[in-house]
């Protein structure tokens, strides 16, 4: 093989164990969420990209096949070209006849690994890492197409590498995690704070949505003995001067027997006319208390206030029997963005 031969192998060679390690990292590093909305728009690019992010650990092997081929190759056909072209000039230099190939051996070997590592390995790993959804994007349907076509072979290598993964009892992952625990997302918040990409309030509004989930509506109830409530026969004049006097816009009502029956929003009292302000509330001025258990969280509670227009619900015991308090919606909301207003 001359030389201009054996050079233009060894670059289409070097090319493809590229193409091989870039289209592995990009798949690894692309994320699904940047990469749908581009399928759903009709990327053709972006749908075969999901679709090998789908069998990942076939795309990997196909990936390593390639690797592995490129290097053998380049090794083979690079490292003996170099070395001939070296032998001439270094027996030119007076270097003793049996010296000359070993130190032409060398130093072909020296060039051809530095040009693996820097052009077939880093470079392209580097610019998969940085870019991952556009390299994925160029790189992930010709290795998709390869793997298509090579997929007795692929897919007989996979399941061998699938057999010493049971053996050492190793979980099968087929497919890229998309997903993160609450502590991953957690530690990902305070990098971002570090970094000063979100501030103090951002932070503690994306920390207090994370633990929104752990909160218990038993943990937000205001317990009975210190509700501010008042009897079905009270006037929307002294509803008026509670919430004057108490700062409350919401009163639990009380029936004769001292169970709560619903509750009453100062708000409904301002609009009644001046007649009506000395007579007992009427009754269909008194709101529903819906119920909650006290072992739901916080989301459940406010779904349910959601559904139900409500501001205040009650919170049941274990066995759903006993009242053991009532839930305003401004303490739910207060786990989530902090003190608000009644």
């Amino acid at each position: 093989m001359s030389y201009t031969t054996a050079a233009v192998v060894a670059l289409l060679l070097l090319a493809g164990n590229a193409f091989f390690v870039a289209a592995e990292f990009a798949l690894i590093s692309a994320r699904r969420t940047q990469l749908e909305p581009r399928a759903e728009r009709g990327s053709r690019a972006a749908k075969v990209t999901l679709r090998a992010l789908e069998r990942v650990s076939l795309m990997m092997a196909g990936a390593q096949l390639g690797i592995t081929l490129c290097s053998i190759g380049l090794g083979a056909v690079a490292k003996p070209a170099v070395a001939d072209a070296l032998t001439e000039p270094l027996a030119l230099v007076g270097l003793p006849t049996s010296a000359v190939d070993p130190i032409a051996y060398a130093v072909s070997l020296a060039i051809v690994v530095f040009l693996h590592m820097v052009f077939g390995e880093m470079v392209p790993k580097n610019i998969s890492l940085t870019l991952p959804e556009r390299a994925s994007l160029i790189l992930g349907p010709p290795l998709y197409a390869l793997v298509w076509l090579l997929r007795p072979v692929i897919w007989t290598l996979n399941q061998s590498a699938n057999l010493v993964l049971r053996l050492l009892r190793v979980p099968i992952r087929d497919e890229v995690a998309t997903v993160f625990t609450r502590d991953e997302v957690a530690g990902l918040i305070d990098e971002s704070r570090r970094h000063g990409l979100i501030d103090d309030p951002e932070r503690d509004l994306l920390t207090g949505a994370l633990d929104f989930v752990e909160v218990r509506a038993a943990d937000v109830a205001v317990p009975l003995a210190q509700l501010v409530t008042v009897t079905s026969d009270a006037t929307p004049r002294q509803l008026e001067q509670l919430s004057a006097t108490t700062g409350y816009s919401r009163f639990p009502v009380t029936g004769a027997d001292g169970e709560l029956r619903g509750y009453v929003h100062v708000k409904d009292m301002v609009v009644l006319p001046e007649r009506r302000m000395d007579v007992p509330v009427r009754p269909h001025l008194i709101r529903a208390l819906h119920t909650v258990h006290c072992d739901d969280s916080l989301r459940d509670v406010l779904g349910t206030m959601q559904r139900r227009g409500a501001h205040v619900v009650k919170v049941l015991d274990q066995d759903r029997e006993a009242t053991v308090g009532l839930a305003m919606m401004e303490d739910v909301l207060e786990e989530l963005v902090g003190q608000v207003a009644a």
